[in-house]
Parts: C-alpha cells; sequence; structure tokens
C-alpha cells in the first residue's frame, strides 16, 4: 500500500511541475481580463489537489475512529475547534466594511464575497499560525524528551 502512494505522491508531482513549466513557458494575453489557459489548468489541478486532500483528511479521520474508537474525542474536539474557528473568522470578517474591487467590470464585489473571502484570509492566517506554533512546540519538546 505504501509503494501505491508513493508512486500517486510521484505522479501527481509531476503533474504539477509539469503545469507549472506549462504555465511559466505558454503565452498569455495582453489583456489581463483574457482567458488564459495555462493559469485556468492549473487552477483547476489546484482545487483537485485540494478537494483530494480534503477526502483523504475525511477518509483517514473515519477510518481512525472506526479503528479505534478511543479517538473520537479527540476528533470531536479537533472538529469543534475548526468550527469555532470558521465562526469566529466569519464573524469577524462580517464586522469590516471592506470592499473589494472587481477590476474586471469596474465596480465591487457584493458583500457576499467579500465575508466569504476575508473569511477564507482569516481562517488561512490562523490555520498558518498553528502550524508554526505546532512545528516550533514539537521541535521543542523532541529536544527535551
Amino acid at each position: 500500500m505504501k509503494k501505491v502512494l508513493n508512486i500517486l505522491l510521484g505522479l501527481m508531482m509531476v503533474i504539477t511541475a509539469a503545469l507549472l513549466i506549462y504555465a511559466a513557458v505558454s503565452p498569455h494575453p495582453e489583456n489581463k481580463a483574457e482567458f488564459d489557459p495555462s493559469i485556468s489548468l492549473n487552477l483547476m489541478w489546484g482545487y483537485a489537489l485540494f478537494v483530494f486532500a480534503l477526502c483523504c483528511a475525511i477518509f483517514c479521520a473515519l477510518f481512525g475512529m472506526i479503528k479505534n474508537p478511543a479517538g473520537i474525542k479527540g476528533t470531536i474536539l479537533s472538529l469543534a475547534l475548526i468550527i469555532i474557528v470558521i465562526g469566529v473568522a466569519y464573524f469577524t470578517a462580517a464586522g469590516h466594511d471592506i470592499q473589494i474591487s472587481d477590476v474586471q467590470n469596474n465596480t465591487y464585489f457584493g458583500v457576499g464575497e467579500t465575508i466569504i473571502t476575508d473569511t477564507s484570509i482569516l481562517v488561512t492566517y490562523v490555520a498558518g499560525a498553528a502550524a508554526f506554533v505546532v512545528a516550533v512546540a514539537t521541535e521543542i519538546w523532541s529536544i527535551f524528551k
């Protein structure tokens, strides 16, 4: 099973590298608002990787809960923490009066799109900070162990 996963990982890395090279060397339209197939392919690939990672995370969590029912408490706490972070980010974003420019249509995006975008940015900041803190704390913990 591990060999299959390593092959799959290698294949995804090769596809990612090929798409990045394609985006770097392909001609881009002069007008930035025009359709650019190389960027579109990279975005679709990024979305596909995101969905694949999300499905794997959910599958592994469910499989781990089935295999070890004692871990359900930790899973529920993790899920509650994620919901709290997203909720706080959403209500923080809803309290902002930011307007994001829609350059293509020479207007501003609506409130709904702005709130979703701001929520996503705030959740990304929290996740990045948490990942950094956990990585540093883990390294410090392993030193003293």
